[in-house]
């Protein structure tokens, strides 16, 4: 009689799988839900990225700081581009005679102006930055283009000006105002008020808005691209100090090449008597400067606006950096 074996390779392995501690799986499944909670809990999977508020806040915190430091080259830019007498004597020149004649402080006539200015006009202008780039598609490195950059940049750099524009009037008028005595910023906003009500802390706004859209659409996306051929080309870290100046000296350089003309033609309209209209808008002043005085006159004061926008991106990437991952 033939005697039909079962297979003795099914038996081996329900004897394995009946022989196997009941609690293995458990403690298998427990062991990979500990390592995702482990991992989850991480500072990397943590850590949250800024709302919306505090990318305005910290930017407008670190414009405040940065300012301070900054304000006696804005003095001097704005000076050389006000009057012809300055503008023949230079930076250092024009150093020279304010402190002379007006004293040190006299380098940091309106920053208190420049302050509030910085406040809102750059607070905004920063921290819609990158909601801006998000609005225009800039999701991911590859659909990130130069264009879309500079579309976020000038349009985070036009909302901010709509709320700056008051302070900047104040700035300009406290900073070319010669003399030892300091004007106040509430004495000027009284006299600019008593001659030509709300309209007058407008001044310049059409040209100031054109001004801010060009300026912060060229920061933000040479910045950008200036930042990345640095990091591809040398290897250095993007948070590296080295990286953000020589990102910041040449962002300033296309800044100053292209922003000059506005700059001008808005320091000169902000910079006209409160009693009196020099210019009807920013056509008119660009088209008087022109035929007055030159086209060159629209890049005068190259440098100290150049060392301006070049130490300004410096010391805000350096402040931002520090709290925010990236904001460029």
């Amino acid at each position: 009689m033939v005697m039909n074996v079962p297979p003795i390779t099914p038996i081996i392995s329900t004897l394995s799988q009946t022989t196997q501690p009941p609690n293995s799986r458990t403690m298998s499944i427990n062991t990979q839900s500990s390592q995702s909670s482990l991992l989850a809990c991480s500072p990397a999977a943590a850590a949250a990225a800024p709302s919306l508020l505090q990318q305005v806040g910290m930017a407008g915190s670190a414009a405040v700081i940065t300012v301070s430091f900054v304000h006696p080259v804005d003095v001097v830019k704005t000076r050389i581009q006000v009057s012809p007498e300055y503008a023949a004597l230079g930076m250092g020149g024009t150093v020279k005679k304010v402190v002379g004649s007006e004293g040190v402080l006299a380098m940091w006539k309106g920053v208190n102006a420049a302050w509030l200015r910085e406040a809102s006009y750059t607070s905004l202008r920063l921290g819609l930055y990158e909601p801006c780039k998000i609005a225009f598609g800039c999701t991911t490195p590859e659909n990130t283009t130069f264009v879309k950059k500079f579309l976020a940049g000038s349009a985070a750099g036009a909302l901010g000006s709509l709320a700056g524009n008051p302070f900047d009037v104040l700035k300009t008028k406290m900073m070319t105002a010669e003399g030892k005595t300091t004007p106040s910023i509430v004495g000027t906003a009284k006299d600019l008020f008593a001659h030509q009500g709300i309209g007058g802390f407008y001044r310049g706004i059409d040209s100031n808005v054109m001004r801010a859209m060009v300026l912060n659409g060229t920061k933000m996306a040479c910045y950008d691209q200036t930042k990345g051929y640095v990091v591809q080309y040398t290897g250095l870290a993007k948070s590296s100090l080295i990286t953000q100046f020589i990102s910041a000296v040449a962002a300033g350089f296309f800044m100053t090449c292209t922003v000059s003309p506005f700059d001008m033609v808005r320091t000169r309209l902000m910079n006209q008597p409160a009693d009196a209209k020099i210019y009807n808008n920013a056509v008119d002043c660009f088209v008087k400067i022109c035929k007055n005085e030159g086209p060159l006159t629209l890049w005068r004061g190259f440098m100290p606006i150049w060392s301006r926008f070049a130490s300004r991106p410096l010391f805000s990437s350096l402040s931002l950096n520090s709290s925010v991952d990236s904001w460029v």
